[in-house]
């Protein structure tokens, strides 16, 4: 007894998405964490493998599944069947892609606002009042190289990133530290406020999930927690040039202990406290 199309053809369905799931969330294509934003993003990145994973597995088998069944078999000359149309495949063609991108476009958008996309930059220079309520709130950004203080602790670390061809420079304003690699403490929150000096750049830490691109003349923030310690590339993920390629650097994430050693080492100026 044959079994029923609609039941084979059910149970395909449902092997195949379970198959996609379980690349989704098996398969890891993505380098270590090493920030908050991370499994944020992380979760996003599997939803979206999982699709793509159902999609592709169901395209390539119904290709090869029609490459053997309507084969033209030795001795046929004749033309194939002229089909026209199919409406309930068309309509079934037509609604699937739409719900999925319409769940794709508000889950990610949903994760797009958890991880700050949402926050207000205040881009137009002209808007002098924002940019007076920015400079207010990136002078009370606190440092934790006051290891006497508990509170410290909590702070956001404030440092000042300037993207120049073909090169980061990160500044220290409460140390006056100058440098050519980001140190950060671990689980410290970070805030940089970058500038560009003269064409388009962008800020990218592939293990922190983060990017950013910097433009000349309206300074952009971005925020992070570092969640590992270690040492992570900083690429420009933006053409910048024909040394483009070779404008990376790194982000050293240290123990809270080992950062302020490094910082009183390299600070040039006393750091008042509070």
């Amino acid at each position: 007894m044959r079994t029923p199309f609609a039941i084979l053809t059910l149970a395909l369905v449902i092997a195949l998405v379970l198959g996609g799931l379980w690349i989704g969330q098996n398969v890891n294509l993505l380098p270590v964490d090493a920030s908050a934003n991370a499994p944020v993003y992380d979760e996003l990145f599997r939803v979206l493998f999982s699709i793509g994973a159902i999609l592709f597995l169901g395209i390539v088998g119904l290709v090869v599944f029609s490459l053997i069944k309507f084969r033209r078999r030795p001795g046929q000359l004749e033309d194939g069947l002229a089909i026209e149309g199919n409406l309930p495949l068309e309509i079934l063609w037509t609604a699937v892609p739409a719900v999925v991108v319409l769940f794709v476009g508000l889950y990610s958008f949903d994760i797009y606002d958890r991880m700050g996309g949402m926050v207000p930059l205040a881009h137009d220079s002209h808007d002098h009042q924002m940019m007076d309520m920015k400079e207010q709130i990136w002078g009370g950004i606190g440092s934790v190289a006051d290891a006497s203080s508990a509170d410290n602790s909590l702070a956001s670390l404030a440092v000042e990133v300037t993207a120049m061809q073909y090169a980061f420079l990160f500044h220290y304003p409460q140390g006056d530290i100058i440098s050519g690699e980001l140190h950060v403490p671990l689980g410290q929150p970070v805030t940089l406020r970058m500038e560009s000096k003269d064409v388009i750049h962008a800020f990218w830490v592939p293990e922190f999930r983060i990017k950013q691109d910097i433009i000349p003349g309206q300074p952009t923030l971005l925020n992070f927690t570092a969640t590992k310690p270690g040492r992570y590339p900083i690429i420009c993920a933006e053409l910048c040039g024909p040394y483009h390629g070779n404008m990376h650097t790194k982000v050293i994430v240290e123990e809270p202990g080992d950062y302020d050693t490094w910082f009183s080492n390299n600070a040039k100026t006393t750091v008042s406290e509070a």
